[in-house]
């Protein structure tokens, strides 16, 4: 039976624990979205104790930046600090990955000084045309090659918590009436398009997706659409799925103080593909992300506002489940 301790090898690579430290985002990097002292010291001071790090989600274009101080990988100049970055998380022997994200119409013209692009048009946002796709596409592929260049393990597609390609993905924020639209194979379309030519830019490298699994909402993604669309991943390439929320956030006000809020997501995902899981959702409890893991309900846990709020944190929790 798999426990918090227990490693597990990946394309070559080998986690020391089933521990993940997620992407959350800290603000510490300039505005032109360059690494910091500040920030390499955050992720040093936390990769000792975790198996893999997931840096932060970082934009993929100036139009696609979220926040102020969001870290970047929108161009060459970033790649010497993330390479800096990368070397001293390395230093602790944890595998580390980029999240690569475009925030689509989450963002706005008074973050970026451009009018915000989505799947479909709202009055804020303007709907990409179907001629603009490929170069956007190119734009992930783009930001993976810089990651490469700065010596990450990998790359995570971010397609959750309402950003760009979980935008194209749900029905409440895809309108389209083309075949980027409607149907669920046209719905998914475009985020497999950005996998299929990420996978084939990194090469043997680590790919994985945050895959917002449902919005919460009758009338968006449900269960079974991210089951099917699992599946299509893991054919594309994908090596790990990290599942989380749709349109309705990482942490959805309806969950409350519910550990343990996505398993039930993630678990159901698992049955029906045969690469890793992530699992995620206020589990601050070690017996209990013990007993997930022996119980097969997923393949690593993923812990993020503990360990945002303290470095000594993972430590701890990993001491705790071998008591």
């Amino acid at each position: 039976m798999t426990s918090l301790r227990d490693p597990l090898k990946v394309k070559g690579l080998t986690f020391m624990n089933r521990l993940v430290m997620p992407p959350m985002q800290t603000s510490l990097a300039t505005t032109k979205g360059e690494v910091t002292k500040k920030l390499i010291d955050y992720y040093v001071q936390r990769a000792k104790a975790v198996g893999l790090v997931i840096v932060e989600h970082s934009y993929v274009s100036l139009e696609g930046k979220l926040s102020e101080k969001q870290l970047g990988i929108y161009n060459d100049q970033l790649i010497s600090g993330l390479d800096q970055l990368v070397s001293q998380i390395k230093a602790t022997d944890t595998p580390v990955v980029i999240q690569i994200n475009h925030a689509g119409r989450t963002t706005s013209q008074a973050t970026t000084d451009m009018i915000p692009i989505g799947p479909s048009a709202t009055e804020t946002t303007r709907a990409i045309d179907v001629d603009e796709l490929p170069e956007l596409a190119n734009k992930y592929v783009d930001a993976a090659d810089r990651a490469m260049k700065a010596g990450f393990d990998g790359v995570e597609v971010h397609g959750a918590h309402g950003f760009l390609l979980n935008q194209f993905y749900s029905p409440l924020a895809n309108q389209r009436t083309d075949g980027y639209g409607g149907s669920l194979e046209n719905r998914i379309r475009f985020p497999l398009e950005v996998v299929d030519k990420v996978r084939k830019r990194i090469g043997n490298r680590l790919l994985l997706y945050r895959l917002g699994a449902v919005d919460m909402d009758s009338a968006g993604t449900q269960l079974a659409d991210s089951e099917s669309f699992a599946t299509k991943l893991e054919a594309a390439g994908v090596d790990i799925i990290d599942i989380s929320g749709g349109l309705c956030g990482s942490r959805p006000a309806s969950v409350g103080e519910t550990p343990g809020f996505f398993i039930p997501q993630a678990q159901a995902v698992k049955k029906v593909i045969n690469i890793p899981v992530i699992g995620v959702g206020g589990i601050r409890d070690a017996a209990y992300a013990n007993r997930l893991l022996k119980e097969g309900a997923v393949d690593l846990i993923a812990v993020g506002r503990p360990i945002l709020s303290d470095a000594s944190w993972a430590m701890n929790f990993l001491q705790a489940a071998t008591t």
